[in-house]
């Protein structure tokens, strides 16, 4: 399950992997389907313009949906794309745990392969400087990648790293979801020199993270999926490796 936020009417979209279904939560937290009869969708992310894009692990395709919920298929064969993430110029830039890339598709939708050799990529950020960085699931590291490619290991030593968010300061938040079982599921936050800290433990997997947008910039929210604080939901560590 992935959950992200539409920039224009901040609605809720929540992506149920078990289901092949998408919802739809307003602000109010009413409920609707918003697409349906997916194969196993574990990755969203919006455009600057409003469309949807989900990763459809099941079915290896890139579906687009735009804001009125009138579907295509923006790409296809990608082998389980699990993790997606937009640049500041629009490219989309998808994890495939199949293959062990990320791709970039332009605007326009042309594919390139942008990186290889990337196990596992369940998360996907972008800082402000233009760097991707990546959450390698079964390395239990998260990977740094320069606007050209040049790869660099970030953070190591971690447990099932599975989900990346930066905060407006440019501290950037993992999601540890240790063995899914024990209350071992942790967040770390990682300053921009790479000094580590931890925000949050006994968690029992935490698959997902997202800033809530507030209106004073000093005042940020951390939100992941179903406990107390934070939501998180259980899942098992090999099934997402």
């Amino acid at each position: 399950m992935l959950i992200t936020s539409s920039a224009q009417a901040q609605n809720l979209f929540v992506a149920d992997a078990y289901t092949g279904t998408i919802y739809e939560f307003t602000p109010g937290g009413v409920k609707s389907t918003f697409a349906s009869g997916l194969s196993g969708p574990e990755a969203l992310a919006f455009s600057s313009a409003g469309d949807l894009f989900v990763g459809d692990a099941g079915s290896g395709n890139i579906y687009k949906f735009m804001p009125g919920g009138v579907q295509s298929t923006y790409s296809s064969n990608v082998n389980g794309p699990t993790a997606l993430a937009f640049d500041s110029a629009g490219n989309l830039f998808v994890g495939s745990t199949g293959s062990g890339r990320i791709f970039k598709f332009t605007p326009g939708g042309v594919q390139s392969t942008f990186s290889i050799g990337v196990a596992g990529p369940l998360g996907l950020v972008f800082d402000s400087a233009g760097n991707l960085f990546c959450a390698e699931f079964p390395f239990d590291r998260i990977l740094e990648i320069t606007p050209d490619g040049a790869q660099s290991t970030f953070a190591s030593g971690l447990y099932g790293p599975s989900a990346l968010a930066f905060d407006d300061a440019g501290n950037l938040f993992e999601a540890d979801y240790g063995d899914g079982y024990a209350g071992n599921g942790t967040i770390f936050e990682f300053t921009s020199s790479g000094a580590q800290s931890t925000f949050a433990s006994g968690l029992d997997g935490p698959l997902a993270l997202a800033f809530q947008p507030v209106p004073e910039p000093s005042a940020v929210g951390l939100l992941a999926v179903g406990s107390t604080a934070l939501l998180l939901l259980r899942y098992r560590r090999n099934s997402a490796a």
